[in-house]
């Protein structure tokens, strides 16, 4: 949303909502208001190697924000948002909506369990959708915090798991002085039946391939897949939040749910306990 467009969020962490940094269309008085037009973020993040893997992967990556024609546009981890809304609302009301572009690399690379390498590379996911949200500034600590609901839907264009993603998130984030700004989000994925049968279920051919046994429980019907709940801070460089140089330190725990935490590629070979953590520097100008 306009009111909470973010400095950084996970590092190439697919569908993985997090806090957002830093505040636009707010009062000038704010401090973080900013009439600043882009903010690049890279950095370094810890992330588990597949959803459900034990074993974790260092990743760089890189995330912007920005405006066009007057519309903004932010990046969260690999998915991209446009907020096709204008919001003039001088009460702290912020509604959002817009197309979301995502890639998905879960189990296309990077896989270090034998076990689960032998079940073999899937195909990146490309997937399509919209978001919606609301958000109100001023709601708990002060005129400048922020609480906000949104609802994202995707969809796979591409065939390589044929099915949806939706994700709720509940995000609140609040500015600690003019040089300093936390938040937390909480998140769940609600995703469909082709989903569940290419990500964790297990065919015979790939049972006798990895040793691992045969499951076919996660595609049988759709179901909260992983919930999430990260947090995120950001300190300016520069003694002023809303431009120049920040830090800033992600950490995250997600827990796989249900039959998709039962799958041998969970239960076995990984964990249903997902952390992560990233760490960088961001510049607004």
């Amino acid at each position: 949303m306009t009111k909470t467009t973010p400095i950084f969020t996970a590092l190439l962490v697919a569908g993985a909502p997090l806090p957002l940094l830093a505040q636009d269309n707010v009062p000038s008085s704010s401090p973080v208001s900013s009439s600043n037009e882009i903010t690049v973020a890279v950095g370094v993040g810890l992330t588990p190697s597949y959803e459900g893997s034990d074993d974790y992967s260092v990743t760089p990556g890189i995330l912007v924000r920005g405006k066009v024609a007057g519309m903004p546009f932010f990046s969260r981890g690999t998915n991209l948002h446009l907020d096709v809304v204008p919001n003039h609302d001088e009460g702290g009301w912020d509604i959002g909506f817009g197309p979301i572009i995502s890639a998905r690399f879960n189990r296309t690379g990077r896989i270090k369990d034998a076990r689960v390498k032998a079940l073999g590379k899937l195909d990146t996911a490309i997937e399509l959708g919209a978001w919606a949200g609301i958000a109100k500034a001023g709601v708990i600590t002060s005129a400048y915090d922020n609480l906000s609901f949104r609802v994202s839907v995707l969809a796979d264009v591409a065939g390589a798991h044929k099915s949806m993603i939706i994700t709720p998130a509940i995000e609140y984030m609040t500015p600690l002085s003019q040089t300093t700004l936390v938040g937390l989000s909480l998140s769940a994925d609600y995703v469909g039946k082709g989903y569940g049968r290419t990500y964790y279920d297990i065919d015979a051919a790939g049972s006798t391939a990895s040793s691992l046994a045969v499951y076919n429980g996660a595609g049988d019907s759709s179901g909260f897949s992983k919930m999430s709940i990260n947090l995120a801070a950001g300190k300016s460089l520069s003694g002023d939040i809303r431009k120049g140089w920040a830090l800033f330190a992600i950490g995250g725990y997600g827990r796989i749910l249900g039959d998709y935490a039962r799958s041998p590629i969970v239960k076995t070979a990984g964990s249903r306990d997902q952390w992560l953590g990233a760490l960088g520097v961001a510049y607004t100008f």
